[in-house]
C-alpha cells in the first residue's frame, strides 16, 4: 500500500511540479505528517526531491528528472488500451498518433504488463455508439479540437432545433462523446458556457487570437450539472399508467431505464392479475403517446385525461385502417 502511495506522490510532483504538503495530502487522502515521511522515504530511494522554505514553497524534483514506466502493475497499463476508442482518436485525426503512442507503451512496458495489456487490446472492444443509430457526419471536428486544444476562438455558422441557422462567435473549452455523439461545450465572448452539437455546425472559421481560459472551469463537473439540468428540464409533465406483468424491462428500453427504475421503486404492490400502476415523467403529450404506443396492449394510460384521449384516437384510426384492411381481405 505504501509502495503504491510512493509512486503516486513521485508522479504528482513530476506532473504538476512543486505541490505544498496539505496538497499532496488532499490528493493522497493521507494526513500531512504521513507526506512527511513519505518524502523522507523518497529522498532515501535516492529520488532527487527537494523542499523550498516558506509560504509559497512546496516540494518538488530536480530539473529534469523524470521516472520510468515500468512502475506500472500489469491492471494500470491493460487499462490505459480501452480508453484507446481508435474511433473517436480518428475523428479527433488522432489515430495514427494514438497508433504510434500505443506502441511506444507497450515497448516501455515490462514483459508481464505488455502481455496483459496486449490481451486486454484483443479481447475487449469500446463501441460508443448506440444501437440503431448510425454516427454522426462531423466534418468539423479535428479543426473544432485544434482550437479547444490551441484556445483560438472560432465562427461559426450553426443549425439549431427547427432547422434555424445563427451566426455565432465562441470561445470552445472542451469537447464531450456521448451516446456516439459530439458536443462543443464553449461560450461566447463574457458570456457563459453553452453546449452545440459538433454535427450541426454548417460552417467553421479560426480566428486569430487566443482567448483566456476561464478561472475555475471544470469540463467534468460542466457536463454533469447540464446532463442533470437537461434531464430536469425535458420532463415537463407526468403520466399514470397500468403496466402488465414481466413488461418492466420492455418499458425501461421504450422509455429509459433510469425514469422507470424510479417509478418501479416508487410503485405499491400489484392489483390481483399482477398489473402495476406507475407514475412515469413525461417530456409531452404527444412525445409520451409515441413512446406509450410502442408498447401495445401492455399499457394503459389512466392520465391525464388529454394523453388517454390522445390514446384512444390513435387506437381508433388503426382499427379503422386494420379493419379495412381486413374487410379487403389483406
Amino acid at each position: 500500500m505504501r509502495a503504491s502511495r510512493l509512486l503516486s506522490l513521485l508522479l504528482l510532483l513530476q506532473s504538476r511540479g512543486r505541490m505544498t504538503a496539505p496538497e499532496l495530502a488532499e490528493e493522497l487522502e493521507v494526513s500531512v505528517r504521513t507526506v512527511y515521511r513519505d518524502v523522507e522515504a523518497l529522498s532515501a530511494a535516492g529520488v532527487p526531491v527537494y523542499a523550498d522554505r516558506g509560504p509559497t514553497g512546496g516540494y518538488q524534483l530536480l530539473d529534469g528528472y523524470r521516472t520510468r514506466l515500468n512502475g506500472l502493475t500489469a491492471e494500470e497499463a491493460s487499462s490505459l488500451f480501452l480508453a484507446g476508442l481508435p474511433g473517436p482518436a480518428a475523428e479527433l485525426g488522432l489515430a495514427e498518433v494514438a497508433a504510434t503512442a500505443e506502441l511506444k507503451l507497450l515497448a516501455a512496458l515490462p514483459p508481464e504488463p505488455r502481455s496483459y495489456a496486449s490481451r486486454m487490446r484483443e479481447r475487449f472492444l469500446l463501441d460508443v455508439p448506440s444501437w440503431y443509430r448510425s454516427a454522426d457526419d462531423v466534418p468539423h471536428l479535428s479543426e473544432v479540437a485544434e482550437a479547444v486544444w490551441d484556445q483560438r476562438p472560432l465562427h461559426m455558422t450553426y443549425r439549431r432545433w427547427g432547422q434555424q441557422e445563427v451566426d455565432r462567435v465562441i470561445h470552445p473549452y472542451g469537447l464531450v462523446l456521448k451516446g456516439g455523439s459530439w458536443y462543443l461545450v464553449a461560450a461566447p465572448p463574457g458570456g457563459g458556457p453553452r453546449t452545440y452539437r459538433v454535427a450541426r455546425i454548417l460552417t467553421l472559421e479560426t480566428l486569430p487570437g487566443r482567448f483566456a481560459w476561464p478561472e475555475g472551469f471544470d469540463l467534468g463537473e460542466f457536463w454533469q450539472g447540464y446532463a442533470k439540468e437537461f434531464r430536469e428540464r425535458m420532463y415537463t409533465a407526468e403520466a399514470v399508467i397500468r403496466l402488465a406483468p414481466d413488461h418492466g424491462e420492455l418499458l425501461a428500453y421504450t422509455m429509459g431505464s433510469d425514469v422507470v427504475g424510479a417509478a418501479l421503486a416508487a410503485a405499491g404492490e400489484p392489483d390481483p392479475e399482477g398489473w402495476l400502476t406507475l407514475t412515469v415523467p413525461i417530456e409531452s403529450l404527444t412525445h409520451a403517446r409515441w413512446l406509450l404506443l410502442r408498447m401495445g396492449a401492455a399499457v394503459e394510460v389512466l392520465g391525464p385525461p388529454e394523453l388517454r384521449e390522445l390514446m384512444c384516437e390513435a387506437v381508433a384510426e388503426l382499427g379503422k385502417m386494420y379493419g379495412w384492411a381486413a374487410a379487403q381481405g389483406r
